[in-house]
């Protein structure tokens, strides 16, 4: 199994998405308070982009690969219903007849 294999089979389940959401916020706003006060302090404002930019970076490598503290509630999924042999949805909504008001 090769590293391709492998990282496709790796998804985010809908909680793991939430958190991940939740922590690159709470990334990205601490090292932008802090950048914007040690930039204050020593007047550079170019330091307050380059910690915020850290920040950024960080959030990144921690959030958007599908690491494995992300699928810790997996959804269980129905099985698939066998078919019953009246005939696709699709094919009884196309075949239904509509009267619409003139």
């Amino acid at each position: 199994m090769g590293l391709v294999e492998w990282y496709n089979g790796l998804h985010m389940d809908y909680d793991g998405q939430a958190r991940a959401e939740k922590l690159s916020r709470i990334i990205i706003l601490l090292f932008g308070a802090v950048g914007f006060i040690w930039g204050y302090i020593i007047q550079q404002f170019s330091e307050t982009v380059r910690i915020l930019g850290a920040g950024f970076v960080l959030a990144a490598i921690l959030t958007i690969p599908p690491w494995p503290m992300y699928m810790k509630k997996a959804l269980a999924w129905q099985k698939v219903r066998p078919n019953t042999g009246e005939g696709d949805v699709s094919e009884r909504r196309r075949m239904r007849t509509y009267n619409f008001p003139v």
